[in-house]
Formats: structure tokens, sequence, C-alpha cells
């Protein structure tokens, strides 16, 4: 049995932007979030990043710069002696009606069957509706952070299903690196 946290990028790893993280300048990691992967994966999780990216499919990021961006984040994860075992990422556009984007499952059900997990052996961390909507399109548990846009997300939330909140990935992380899955309140 494998045991998966799936994550959402911009507003849960790193800071978010309203013009999108364009360069791996601007890709800045939210306080605590790399050690959280660490501290997940210590406890026996598989933790693959899932994330919309509609800057690529606008125009507005260069595919080059999005895996560079990506190079950065897998390198910091490094310094923190720790990895991803997954990423994937939608680079489409909204309009484009594709199966993966967000709030569609398709990116999470690709990442779990990639890492042979099962829906109730998988969590999905992120900080908005479309994101809680993934995960319950995909049949796996929802913890939404207040990190992000989360803290507008909440007020939300309250008729999207069950699912937990924490003040960011390093409590989600700490929360569910002491308890099994199904203890958690």
């Amino acid at each position: 049995m494998t045991r998966l946290i799936l994550i959402d990028r911009d507003g849960v790893i790193n800071h978010d932007s309203p013009d999108y993280i364009k360069t791996p300048d601007e890709w800045l990691p939210i306080p605590g979030s790399l050690e959280a992967v660490g501290t997940l994966k210590r406890a026996g999780y598989k933790v693959a990043v899932c994330t919309n990216q509609a800057g690529v499919g606008r125009g507005l990021i260069e595919p080059a710069a999005l895996t560079a961006i990506h190079q950065k984040m897998t390198d910091a994860l490094a310094r923190y002696g720790t990895r991803l075992d997954g990423l994937i990422f939608c680079p489409h556009h909204p309009d484009d009606q594709c199966s993966c984007r967000k709030p569609k499952p398709g990116m999470l059900l690709a990442m779990m069957a990639q890492l042979n997990a099962e829906a109730e052996d998988t969590w999905y961390v992120g900080d908005s509706i479309k994101d809680a909507e993934a995960a319950a399109q995909a049949g796996c548990r929802f913890a939404l952070v207040r990190t992000g846009n989360g803290r507008a997300t909440e007020s939300k939330l309250h008729d999207r299903g069950p699912y937990l909140v924490f003040d960011d990935l390093s409590a989600f992380a700490a929360s569910i690196g002491k308890s099994c899955p199904c203890c958690l309140p």
C-alpha cells in the first residue's frame, strides 16, 4: 500500500502571485514548506506535486522557464535532504477544456496511478476550491492550507464535503506525521 500526499505548488509550497510565477527568481518557498516535504517523506509517504500552470497556455511562461522553476524547487528540496516522488502540471489555457486542469481530477488520477496509490490512501493539499473539487472527483482526502488563497477559500468551502484545515503545509505535515490518516480530526 502506497501512502501518497499530492500537493498544489503555488500558494502551498511557494508564494503565489496574481501575475503568475514566471521565472526562477519569482519562485520563493513559503517558510517551512520544504522542510514539510521532508517530514512527510520521513513519515513514510510518497510526495508529489500536481499544479495548474495556465501561464504556459496563456503565453506568459516559457516552457523552459517552467522547467527552470521546477529545477529550482527540486534543488531547494535537495538542500533539505529530500525530494519529490513526482511532479505533474497542466500547461493548458483554461478555455482548452483538457482533462488535466483542476478542478478536473486528471493530474491527481495520473499521479496516483504512476505512484501505485489508491484514492483512500491519498491526500491532496491545496489552497483553492478547484483543489478541493479535484480531490473530491479523484476520491482522495483534501486538506486546505491557509497560505496562498487558503484564507479566502476557507470561508467559501463550507459545503464542499469533508476536509481538514491547517495554517500551512508544515502544520499539515506535523499533524499527519504524528498520526495515521484515519486518526486525524
